[in-house]
């Protein structure tokens, strides 16, 4: 049976919202990971099949297939191709997906794997609001489907009424959230001080630690924070961050590693993605994860460490209360409430951290999920080998 095997995995530090990465070119961020693993891994960069890279709100800098043009700004060879992807906040771990499809099917050997965003250069949503202005289109993707209203109605569509729906139908309270929120900078400030992700990050420039976590938060400061919609539980301290980052994965075949003298780290053991509820949106994690365990022919109790990504904490409390997982093996070092969502890149960031993670901890499996836009949760499962 063929095997899809990790190879390498980098990201930058991430960035905060106006932060020491806000100016830089998302092509450029994109570009300094890419030339991290061609140099980490040592292959002939001419050996590579295929750059699958997620990003979204792809206008301006981060239009016109910024995975093409990254592996360019990274004076790397013109004859390899590269593809942008957006499947919202887990468009690079779908690059995971894709880029381990193509070496599971035969029909290519080596394949990076990655995303890179600068939210601080284009807001979240800019990309839709700025394309469809001009042309007198200012409702927004689903107003006007007589097909969507009918199954749906007017239910408001976004991130922040789901994560609202999320803590109501799972009886989590706003206190409940903070304190997760507070463990997740915690657990943050920790791993950075101990060094957990020095291995993992390629500085840039001046930046050379994540910028997210928040050493003087309490729950006395969230406590104080005015809710995200009026009357609801939502704060922005149980949300994650506006950031900017990059990062990237080198994916390999069997042929691969012989053929370039190799060392893979870990192999993709299981992906799938599954679909829920588009208007709760957030809460995809927990029946994909069931179906990947399933799959899988795997339990939860056979996870070592598990990368949920923390758009909003009730997303990852609703999942924990659902899969019965245990909290000390989730997210170990912080989440996204602390590190950062730099959208696109989050994916293979998570991914960098889990991999990293396992070898730290003599890990075997661990597995990674996130929320996403539509109603969607990606789930991948490494062996660390």
């Amino acid at each position: 049976m063929a095997e899809a095997y990790i190879v390498e995995a980098v990201r930058t530090p991430v960035g905060r919202r106006r932060g020491g990465l806000s100016a830089v070119h998302p092509a450029d961020l994109g570009a300094h990971v890419l030339k991290a693993l061609i140099e980490r891994t040592g292959i002939d960069p001419a050996a590579v099949d295929d750059v699958v890279l997620g990003c979204l709100d792809t206008v301006g800098p981060q239009a016109g297939n910024i995975a093409r043009t990254a592996w360019l700004a990274a004076g790397l060879p013109e004859e390899v191709p590269g593809t942008t992807v957006d499947r919202q906040c887990g468009s690079s771990q779908q690059a995971v997906h894709f880029a381990a499809q193509g070496v599971l099917s035969g029909t290519q050997d080596l394949v990076v794997a990655g995303g890179t965003q600068n939210m601080s250069m284009i807001p979240i949503a800019f990309a839709s609001r700025q394309a469809a202005e001009p042309l007198g289109l200012t409702d927004g993707p689903y107003a006007g489907s007589e097909g969507w209203r009918a199954r749906y109605g007017d239910a408001p569509v976004n991130q922040f009424h789901g994560a609202e729906l999320i803590a109501r139908n799972w009886d989590i309270s706003r206190e409940d959230m903070e304190r997760f929120a507070l463990r997740s900078h915690q657990r943050a400030a920790r791993a950075v001080d101990e060094g957990r992700f020095d291995r993992e990050t390629v500085a840039y420039g001046d930046v050379t630690r994540d910028e997210g976590p928040r050493r003087d938060t309490s729950l006395e400061k969230m406590a104080a924070l005015k809710p995200v919609v009026e009357g609801g539980r939502l704060t922005a301290g149980v949300s994650s961050q506006v950031s900017d980052g990059a990062s990237a994965l080198l994916i390999a075949s069997e042929r691969a590693v012989a053929e370039h003298g190799l060392t893979p780290r870990a192999r993709v053991h299981h992906l799938s993605v599954r679909g829920e509820d588009p208007i709760r949106m957030l809460s995809a994690p927990i029946p994909a994860t069931a179906y990947a365990l399933k799959k899988a022919g795997m339990s939860i109790d056979d996870i070592d460490l598990v990368e949920i990504n923390e758009a909003f904490a009730p997303v990852v409390l609703a999942w924990l209360k659902e899969t019965g997982a245990d909290p000390d093996r989730v997210n170990v070092n912080g989440g996204a409430i602390a590190l950062g969502h730099p959208l696109g890149a989050t994916g293979t960031k998570l991914m960098t951290t889990l991999l990293h993670e396992l070898e730290r901890t003599g890990g075997r499996y661990g597995l990674q999920t996130m929320c996403e836009g539509g109603g969607l949760a990606n789930v991948t499962i490494i062996e660390r080998l």
